[in-house]
């Protein structure tokens, strides 16, 4: 699987012009997934204490419920849908909006997906049909528009940019924890057709996310550290509501834009967080904190992507990091070798933990003295053939505008999405020992 695969899920479907009215079972319903942690600062200014007496007020989630995922290139969660559940495995993506899952009819014309959802055997699903609000939008939510099928029921197709893409119908299904336990029937993707055997959780800002629809007010995730063994995934923790672990958080504002601020390079449903600079080895890299913000075009947006392997940065920033481990480890580099077509700064295995610690400690700044902190033996990444990449690519290899910090620099910490209050947690931890 490429490295920027389910990244183009972050950018590429923002459904902005859809309003969908959405009514909340009464019921109290608790989630929670396994990650891990990291220590940060925050300067108590009088801005701040007036913030966190805001934040103080905010309504409290009507979720709290805690699952595992597994983590390799994509965090995986099973998550039990229908009536009665069928579990089924699903990408979580904080940069895509519609969640979608793998369907089959009873006969299907070709084997379906070792895991996906029979629609016949649940007594709560529903289809949409063609003369949906949805299928009629102002502004088209997809890729291509939604359209009729021939049994009049709205289709839809997400054609992504690596070449994947899912297609189907949209339909309305709940999410069953437990017999007392369950979110109201959402509207999803039933994919009959796609180049990717799980389903995408979207949970970004949008309207027709998860989050939005099934009323969630905050969730978190602990991403464990990678292990070494090919084809090894270990566990993570999934937070729907409050974490337990939340007084460790240190938090930052995301910034926020109107719909109506339609730049073109600018995603306005991501999470915007305002990073401020990086240092390598110790050594505070010379990039100017304009580069991690938008501009009048939205180019230099930075958002935190659990649905993107790697980490992306625009060419000011990324120029500079290269720069910096040429001067540590340039002649150590393989020459002419470019992983996943985005990833050039890729050495031999045999010399990974030498490289890293030449590197040293990677850190990404951000306000108040908020930081995540990349440890020299966490800099490189695993890929084909036991050559070991940093997990920093450039965004114009990926023809994006965009600084995205991707899940390899969310190892051993949690991240909270804090969206009644529209701020970021982060907290260093020992997610694998979390999840146990």
């Amino acid at each position: 699987m490429a490295p920027s695969k389910h990244l183009f899920l972050s950018f590429l479907f923002l459904l902005w012009g859809v309003s969908v009215s959405v009514q909340l079972n009464h019921t109290t319903l608790s989630v929670s997934f396994t990650l891990t942690s990291l220590s940060l600062s925050v300067n108590t200014t009088l801005k701040n204490m007036v913030r966190e007496s805001l934040i103080a007020a905010a309504p409290p989630s009507p979720y709290n419920y805690k699952l595992a995922f597994k983590y390799s290139m994509a965090l995986i969660v099973e998550l039990p849908i229908g009536t009665p559940p069928q579990v089924q495995p699903m990408v979580l993506d904080t940069g895509s909006q519609l969640s979608w899952i793998q369907c089959h009819d009873k006969a299907p014309k070709r084997p379906p997906p070792t895991a996906s959802f029979d629609p016949s055997l649940s007594s709560t699903f529903s289809t949409l049909p063609c003369n949906h609000p949805l299928c009629k939008p102002r502004i088209p939510d997809f890729t291509l528009p939604t359209s009729c099928d021939q049994n009049r029921l709205c289709h839809y197709s997400y054609f992504y940019a690596d070449g994947t893409y899912a297609e189907g119908n949209l339909v309305r299904e709940k999410f069953t924890f437990s017999p007392s336990l369950f979110t109201p029937p959402l509207i999803l993707g039933c994919a009959t057709q796609s180049t990717d055997p799980r389903g995408i959780l979207g949970i970004n800002r949008g309207r027709l996310s998860f989050a939005s629809q099934s009323k969630i007010t905050k969730f978190s995730y602990c991403v464990p550290a990678r292990d070494a063994r090919p084809g090894s995934a270990p566990s993570g923790s999934f937070y729907l509501g409050n974490n337990p672990n939340s007084k460790t958080f240190r938090y930052v504002q995301m910034l926020t834009f109107a719909n109506s601020q339609r730049m073109p390079n600018l995603d306005p449903l991501a999470y915007t967080v305002p990073l401020q600079g990086i240092r390598i080895g110790g050594k505070k890299l010379n990039i100017p904190p304009r580069v991690f913000r938008p501009d009048a075009g939205g180019s230099g947006q930075t958002m935190v992507d659990s649905g993107s392997e790697f980490t992306y940065l625009v060419g000011a920033a990324y120029d500079k990091v290269r720069e910096e481990v040429v001067r540590s480890v340039g002649p150590r580099m393989k020459r002419d070798y470019v992983y996943g077509g985005v990833a050039d700064m890729c050495f031999d295995g045999n010399s990974a933990v030498e490289i890293g610690r030449l590197i040293g400690d990677m850190v990404f700044e951000f306000e108040n003295g908020v930081e995540i902190v990349v440890p020299e033996e966490r800099s490189l990444a695993r890929v084909d053939g036991g050559v070991h990449c940093l997990g920093i690519a450039s965004s114009d290899k990926l023809g994006a505008a965009s600084n995205i910090i991707g899940n390899f620099h969310q190892q051993n910490l949690w991240v909270e999405f804090d969206l009644a209050n529209r701020r970021l947690g982060f907290a260093a931890a020992d997610c694998s020992r979390l999840a146990k």
